[in-house]
């Protein structure tokens, strides 16, 4: 369970967010758009992608990469694209449900494999992540649902512990052929932003503790590690856009740490735990100087 500590900081931020953003949506979409490559790079990067958050960068703004890449890696960083960029306009509008989760698979997986875009795994079709040998493809569908009535009809438990639990049991049981990942992340986000909240980045530099997660649930139903994955990433998150919001000087962690002549490890390791209201920028650490 999230302790009461990083509730209230989740609140408080929230509520100078909730304040800060009124009359600055602009401000707030180009936030958001600069973000995309980020996203895009570490979800795809986190299975295994070969791209650079640079080449990312290049690709979806349709200029050349300097070395070859596959066309499939292409797809891919154009396709969750897409997905990032239409979710964002729907949270309001539609409930998450298996017709939704569906669409957004055939966004994500259209044109690399159509065959499989766009439906759950059909008899046969099994997957296996590490040792972890998803569901048989006949449990897939009343599973999902189960998994959505679990989340929608919890209308006690935090926030965070509902997507936590979520994510775990959508990762669990790998409804998809491909794409299982990329589509659970999102989902992450399209939960976080139905609630008023930004999205958040789960980065590729954090995956061994990211794959930890999904041990502990299946072998304990434990969910305190993704927990604190999501709590980290949504302060992180929340703490860039108030900085933004404010109007504050930004500025790189090193250059604060030569400034206040403290020691950077100590401030990265702040940073961190979100002790202090810093946050990444294509994986450079930045504060603000309205800490």
């Amino acid at each position: 369970m999230i302790n009461t500590d990083i509730k209230s900081k989740i609140s408080e931020l929230k509520k100078q967010y909730d304040s800060l953003k009124i009359g600055k949506e602009s401000l707030l979409d180009m936030l958001a758009q600069a973000e995309v490559p980020e996203s895009v790079y570490n979800s795809n990067a986190i299975e295994n992608s070969t791209l650079t958050i640079e080449e990312t960068e290049r690709i979806l703004l349709e200029l050349e990469v300097a070395r070859k890449v596959t066309v499939r890696e292409v797809f891919e960083a154009k396709n969750l694209a897409r997905v990032f960029e239409y979710i964002k306009n729907k949270t309001s509008s539609h409930n998450l449900d298996e017709e939704l989760i569906l669409f957004l698979h055939k966004m994500l997986i259209g044109g690399i494999n159509d065959d499989i875009a766009g439906r759950f795994r059909n008899q046969g079709e099994y997957v296996r992540v590490g040792t972890h040998i998803a569901p048989a493809p006949e449990h897939v569908v009343s599973m999902v649902e189960s998994a959505l009535l679990d989340y929608s009809s919890d209308h006690t438990t935090y926030f965070l512990e509902r997507i936590a639990k979520f994510h775990l049991e959508f990762e669990h049981i790998h409804p998809f052929c491909d794409g299982n990942g990329r589509i659970g992340r999102v989902l992450i986000n399209y939960l976080l932003m139905q609630l008023g909240f930004p999205p958040v980045i789960i980065r590729d530099k954090e995956k061994h503790l990211y794959y930890k997660t999904f041990a502990e649930y299946k072998d304990h139903k434990k969910t305190a590690g993704m927990e604190k994955i999501l709590y980290l990433s949504l302060l992180e998150s929340l703490n860039k856009r108030v900085t933004y919001l404010k109007g504050s000087k930004i500025t790189t962690l090193a250059e604060y740490s030569r400034e206040t002549d403290q020691s950077l490890n100590i401030l990265i390791n702040k940073a961190k735990r979100q002790t202090i209201p810093a946050f990444r920028e294509k994986g450079v650490w930045k504060i603000g100087d309205g800490r």
